[in-house]
């Protein structure tokens, strides 16, 4: 049976992005969207508890939280091969674990397919940007790529709050401080919370998971901060209601108001699959203008749609013209460019029509 570093050490010669160690199956490797055999003997319960506690002895933890709490979510690297974010859990009675390979090296914007209206929100001062998809659909490269974009060309304080933390980022211009929760701090909540305190100019905070955490970065990003974060919904308008819903109804017109005035930008992303068999992202960019204040505060994000479609020349995009386009440009398919549309039925009306 392989050891651990050999599995990850594969996968990344392999061009992996994620590897699972679950029982009852072999090792198998995510490339390109799909999933495929690294190894080929079965694993047994006994030889996933042996791999999974190879990866706590690399990162010098305990097994108690996955042993008492049913899973457990941490990053390490592995000196001369790579980094790693890694979520163990319990299931029918055994260990499993999916490890995902996170890249030492700053991601490339160009490589990545980033435009640059998303990059240009580097140049926000304050408020709230939002990065949103459905999970691996490449939030935390594309908040990578702003960050780095904001260390290179800003004198300021950077704090990120993540768990895991992903990307390792030097001091350029500005000085970054990096937390990640449980090995640096509590929860995201005390973090942020604390940061308030620590003269930030911009603070990431990984993912927006809770009424409290809303909250505290509602309440940051309208005293003078930039606060970056992720939200796992699709589109602009499923995001604001997405925020609106959290809060108590006696709360949510007060909310609708703080948000109308600190929101600066929602960014919606989703990784397709390409014709040449890797991925792609397509995005939906709204960049809030008064008429986007109006909607928020009226409660009127169901209208939304037309103002981002309208709103080219300002850098906006819809999901659906972005789709459009790598269809357009041969990059994917017409099933894949109507399974990933926000409407279908209209795509389907202009691809015909193209």
């Amino acid at each position: 049976m392989a050891e651990v570093h050999d599995i990850l050490r594969a996968a990344i010669e392999r061009g992996g992005s994620d590897v699972f160690i679950v029982p009852g199956s072999c090792v198998r490797l995510k490339v390109s969207g799909e999933v495929r055999p690294l190894l080929d003997a079965v694993l047994r319960p006994d030889d996933t508890k042996r791999l999974i506690r190879q990866v706590y002895d690399l990162d010098n933890r305990g097994m108690d939280r996955l042993l008492e709490q049913g899973d457990d979510d941490f990053s390490f690297s592995i000196s001369g091969v790579g980094r790693f974010r890694c979520n163990a859990y319990q299931q029918r009675n055994s260990l499993a674990m999916v490890l995902r390979v996170v890249s030492l090296a700053l991601p490339d914007p160009a490589q990545m397919h980033i435009p640059d209206e998303i990059l240009r929100l580097a140049d926000v001062k304050k408020g709230l940007v939002l990065v949103t998809g459905p999970a691996a659909s490449g939030k935390s490269t594309t908040l990578a790529c702003i960050i780095d974009r904001i260390n290179t060309n800003r004198r300021g304080h950077i704090i990120t709050i993540e768990d895991p933390i992903e990307f390792i980022h030097a001091h350029k211009s500005s000085v970054l401080s990096q937390r990640e929760v449980e090995h640096d701090t509590q929860s995201y909540k005390t973090a942020l919370r604390a940061a308030l305190r620590q003269a930030p100019d911009v603070i990431l905070l990984g993912e927006m998971r809770d009424f409290e955490t809303i909250q505290t970065a509602l309440t940051a990003a309208e005293t003078g901060q930039l606060v970056l974060s992720t939200l796992h919904t699709v589109g602009a308008a499923k995001t604001i209601d997405r925020i609106i819903d959290v809060f108590p109804a006696n709360q949510q017109q007060q909310i609708r108001v703080q948000l109308s005035m600190v929101l600066r930008a929602v960014v919606s992303q989703q990784l397709l699959p390409t014709v040449d068999g890797g991925l792609e992202p397509a995005f939906e960019i709204m960049l809030v203008n008064s008429a986007i204040q109006n909607m928020i505060r009226d409660g009127k994000a169901h209208q939304m749609d037309n103002v981002i479609f309208s709103g080219a020349q300002e850098g906006m995009r819809t999901m659906d013209a972005d789709i459009y386009r790598l269809y357009s440009e041969r990059r994917i398919d017409r099933q894949t460019a109507l399974l990933f549309a926000s409407n279908p039925e209209q795509l389907k009306k202009k691809l015909a029509e193209g």
